[in-house]
C-alpha cells in the first residue's frame, strides 16, 4: 500500500495562498496546494454551497484529476445515485437509456452521435455527477486535509505588489484582511478578483438565453423523444432525470440575468421552443444564463492568478466549463506549491498560462460553433445536417469526440522535432503490476516514475535529484515520468543508445532547481 501524506515540514503559521471562491475549482486548487505543503485560506462570499442547477456531469480528464486526489469511492457513489435517477426517468417515460448509453459517448450541439467504437480510448468517459454532488465531495476532502474555508466573506479590496497580496473582506463579524504570498481568483464569471486586478477579458457579447430547470410537467410524454430537439423556435431537452428541462431561446439575451426565474417564464419558453401544449404544475429549481464568451489575455498578473470561470466563460455545451476549470486548478496547484517550497523558480508559473490558455481557446471555439449550428434558421440547419453526415466517418467522429471530452489535450512541453507524441499528454489511469491503479499512488500530490529501465537506472537518477517523485517498477519497456497532474513529462526510448536521454532535463524542468 502506498502511503498518503501531506508534506507538513513546509507548513508555516503564515498564509501562503488565499483562494477566493469555494466552488469546485477553488476547492480543488486548495487541495492541490495543501498536498504540496502550502498553507491555504479559502474565502467564499456565499453562506452555504450553491444548489443552483448547473452541470450534470464533467469530462474524463476532470474525473481523473479527482481520482488522483482520493475521490474514487465518492465518484462511484455519486454516479450510482445518478444512475438511479436516470432509471426513475426510464420508468416514468418508458424511454430506455441503456442501449443508447452503451453505444454513444456524448454530443456535439445536441447531435448525440459521438460513438464509443470510434474512440481511441473508450474507457475515458464523462462522469455523471452533478455539480452540487461534486462540490460536496471536494468539500469533504478539503475538510479532511484541514483546509480552512471562511464563508460569508465578500472581497472588498486587493492590494498586490512584488512581495505579496493583501486581501480585504467584509463578513458578519465585520471587516478583516490578511497578507499572503499569492492569490488565486476562483470566483466565477463575474469574478471580483479579475475586475479588481484589471485583467483584460475580451470576447463576444451574448446573443441568446439558456434555461435549465427541474419541474413537474403535466404531459411529459409530449416532450419526447429524449435528448436535444431542435425546432423552428429554439431547442429543448427533457431528461435524462425526471423533471429536468433544458431550453435555448434565440430571441436574445436576458434583460436581467439576475432576476428570479419564475414558473411562468419557464412555462412560456418551454411551450414556445417545443411547440407543445404543456404546463408546469410546479417549479423546483431554475437558472438562466447566456452565451457570453470571453477569455482573459493572461491567467497571471504578478502574484495574482485566475482559474475556472474567472478566466473564461462560454456556453455550457458538453459540460466543458466545469472540466476546464478543474484542470486549471490541477495544473496550477502543484506548480505554485513547488515555488512556495523553494523547489522551483518562479519562472515555472509562466507555464500555467502557456499550457491552459490554448485549451480554453479551443473550448471557446467549439462552443461558438455549436451555438451556430443550433440556431433555428435554414442556413444553420443545413450546416448541422452536413456535420451530422460527416460524423459517420470514423476520423471525424473521433476528432469531435476527443475534442469534446478533452482527451486530445497535449501541452507543448518540448518544441524540438522528434519528441515523442505522448509527451505533454495527460496519462490515463493504468493498472500497475501489483494490481493497484496508477492514480491511487498519486494522492499525496507527488509525481510518478514508471520505471522499465535496465537495472532500474531511471529510479536511481530520479531519487538522486528529488524526493517529489515516487518510483514504481514496471515490466521492461518504456519508462514514463509523470508530473503531479499526470502530464507525461518524459518517456524513454528503449531502442536508443542511452535509454535515459532527456530524463535529467525533464526533472530539472519540473521537479528540481
Amino acid at each position: 500500500m502506498y502511503s498518503v501524506h501531506i508534506y507538513t515540514k513546509y507548513m508555516t503559521n503564515s498564509i501562503d495562498v488565499v483562494v477566493v471562491g469555494a466552488g469546485p475549482v477553488g476547492l480543488l486548487a486548495a487541495i492541490e496546494l495543501t498536498l504540496g505543503g502550502a498553507c491555504v485560506l479559502v474565502l467564499e462570499r456565499l453562506a452555504s454551497p450553491s444548489q443552483a442547477m448547473k452541470a450534470l456531469s464533467f469530462g474524463p480528464l476532470a474525473g481523473e484529476a479527482l481520482l488522483r486526489r482520493g475521490m474514487r469511492t465518492a465518484i462511484d457513489d455519486a454516479q450510482q445515485r445518478s444512475a438511479q435517477a436516470m432509471q426513475a426517468f426510464t420508468q416514468q417515460t418508458g424511454a430506455d437509456l441503456r442501449v443508447r448509453a452503451s453505444k454513444f459517448n456524448g454530443h456535439f450541439a445536441g447531435l448525440s452521435l459521438i460513438r464509443r467504437d470510434a474512440q481511441v480510448d473508450p474507457d475515458r468517459r464523462p462522469r455523471h455527477v452533478d455539480q452540487p454532488a461534486l462540490e460536496a465531495m471536494l468539500a469533504a476532502r478539503a475538510l479532511a486535509l484541514g483546509i480552512e474555508v471562511r464563508r460569508e466573506h465578500e472581497i472588498t479590496g486587493i492590494d498586490a505588489d512584488d512581495h505579496g497580496v493583501e486581501v480585504s473582506w467584509m463578513s458578519p463579524d465585520g471587516p478583516g484582511r490578511v497578507k499572503a504570498a499569492y492569490l488565486i481568483g476562483c470566483d466565477g464569471g463575474r469574478s471580483t478578483v479579475r475586475k479588481t486586478c484589471d485583467f483584460a477579458f475580451p470576447g463576444t457579447t451574448p446573443t441568446l438565453t439558456f434555461y435549465q430547470a427541474t419541474a413537474d410537467v403535466d404531459h411529459p410524454e409530449r416532450l419526447l423523444p429524449i435528448g436535444w430537439n431542435r425546432t423552428e423556435r429554439g431547442v429543448f431537452c427533457y431528461g435524462p432525470v425526471p423533471g429536468r428541462l433544458f431550453m435555448l431561446d434565440f430571441s436574445g439575451p436576458p434583460e436581467d440575468r439576475q432576476a428570479p426565474v419564475t414558473r411562468e417564464e419557464i412555462e412560456a419558453v418551454l411551450r414556445r421552443t417545443s411547440g407543445q401544449e404543456v404546463r408546469l404544475n410546479a417549479l423546483h429549481a431554475a437558472s438562466r444564463w447566456a452565451d457570453n464568451t470571453r477569455l482573459v489575455d493572461t491567467y497571471q498578473q504578478g502574484r495574482v492568478f485566475l482559474a475556472g470561470d474567472a478566466a473564461h466563460v462560454h456556453s455550457p455545451f458538453g459540460g466543458q466549463g466545469l472540466s476546464l476549470g478543474l484542470l486549471d486548478a490541477a495544473n496550477l496547484g502543484w506548480k505554485l506549491a513547488a515555488v512556495i517550497r523553494g523547489d522551483m523558480p518562479e519562472s515555472l508559473l509562466a507555464t500555467y498560462t502557456a499550457e491552459r490558455r490554448p485549451v480554453a481557446e479551443a473550448v471557446l471555439a467549439n462552443t461558438r460553433a455549436q451555438v451556430a449550428i443550433l440556431r433555428p434558421d435554414p442556413q444553420s440547419g443545413a450546416m448541422r445536417d452536413l456535420i451530422a453526415k460527416l460524423m459517420d466517418f470514423d476520423d471525424v467522429n473521433r476528432y469531435i469526440g476527443e475534442m469534446m471530452t478533452g482527451v486530445s489535450t497535449r501541452y507543448d512541453l518540448v518544441a524540438s522535432e522528434g519528441s515523442h507524441p505522448d509527451i505533454g499528454r495527460l496519462a490515463a489511469d493504468w493498472q500497475l503490476p501489483d494490481g493497484m491503479y496508477l492514480f491511487d499512488t498519486m494522492q499525496d500530490g507527488c509525481g510518478v516514475l514508471l520505471d522499465g529501465s535496465r537495472d532500474r537506472r531511471a529510479s536511481q537518477r530520479v531519487t538522486s535529484m528529488t524526493p517529489r517523485v515516487r518510483c514504481i517498477p514496471v515490466a521492461e519497456g518504456p519508462s514514463w515520468l509523470l508530473r503531479p497532474d499526470a502530464c507525461i513529462a518524459w518517456r524513454s526510448e528503449p531502442d536508443c543508445a542511452d535509454e535515459l536521454v532527456g530524463l535529467e532535463d525533464a526533472l530539472h524542468r519540473w521537479f528540481a532547481v
